[in-house]
């Protein structure tokens, strides 16, 4: 019997011992319960991000974001700029070059409505144009001689790789460029290839200067409303003057008398 005493009071002991370790005070890391009727608090997290570029992530727009028109392309400084206009004919002046056509348009004189004279102090032509009196011609065209697409045009163009083109779609046709003259800006679309270079693609994409060796190196033709606009007298047809350029997306271009008249049409050859 006394055995048996002494085995009860030996266990009850063991059972003490175990209560008190297991139901002693809890474990530092325990959450405490949260009392009825409420919420467990969220656990918050320490964020990796500075405060001052975590402000700007979250107040900055999509806009803040994207790179500016003078970022994207290069700004040509400098370059001399020449008159041409739809429908002039040959003459030694052009190297016996005629306008009615485009680089891209066997139609141009037609589709445009007439010659696009220069023997006028208005912005438009004596008739209304179906396509934009506001164009120019650079140096580079993305198709050869033979109607095939140059193999460069993915490396040089920068929008090249922007979206799919069509075989028979000039992904620089109809392209925009701001012109700044004497502080002043016009706009323009892109309609015809020169001037007398169809394949300068360092300077037209790049920062080289025009391979162009005629009329004071050349890099740009304009048209008379472009002149005009710029305060010239394009009766005299011997404009020639130092412009900056460079291209702008569509959706930079201001309001003005360049979008009266947008040019939308493609590639249009016999």
């Amino acid at each position: 019997m006394k055995l048996i005493k002494i085995i009860k009071i030996c266990f009850s002991s063991l059972i003490v011992i175990l209560f008190v370790a297991c139901g002693g005070e809890k474990s530092s890391t325990e959450q405490p319960e949260t009392p009825a009727g409420t919420s467990t608090p969220p656990v918050q997290l320490q964020s990796t991000i500075p405060e001052a570029e975590e402000n700007n992530m979250t107040s900055g727009s999509q806009q803040d974001l994207e790179p500016s028109a003078s970022q994207r392309y290069p700004l040509h400084r400098n370059i001399t700029a020449t008159l041409f206009w739809v429908g002039e004919t040959e003459s030694e002046a052009n190297h016996q070059i005629t306008n009615s056509v485009s680089a891209w348009d066997d139609h141009w004189m037609a589709h445009y409505g007439g010659v696009d004279t220069p023997d006028r102090q208005t912005l438009f032509p004596p008739f209304t144009p179906h396509e934009n009196p506001f164009y120019f011609a650079l140096p580079y065209n993305d198709f050869d001689d033979f109607g095939n697409r140059r193999d460069d045009v993915l490396t040089v163009i920068p929008w090249a790789k922007e979206r799919f083109w069509e075989a028979n779609e000039s992904m620089v046709k109809n392209r925009w460029i701001e012109i700044v003259h004497n502080g002043k800006k016009v706009y323009a679309q892109w309609e015809d290839a020169g001037p007398f270079v169809y394949d300068d693609a360092a300077y037209v994409f790049g920062d080289a200067t025009p391979a162009n060796r005629f009329n004071d190196r050349a890099g740009l033709d304009l048209s008379p409303a472009v002149w005009i606009y710029l305060g010239y007298d394009t009766r005299r047809e011997d404009n020639r003057a130092k412009v900056d350029w460079r291209f702008v997306n569509e959706e930079e271009v201001p309001e003005g008398p360049w979008r009266s008249i947008v040019t939308t049409r493609q590639i249009d050859w016999e």
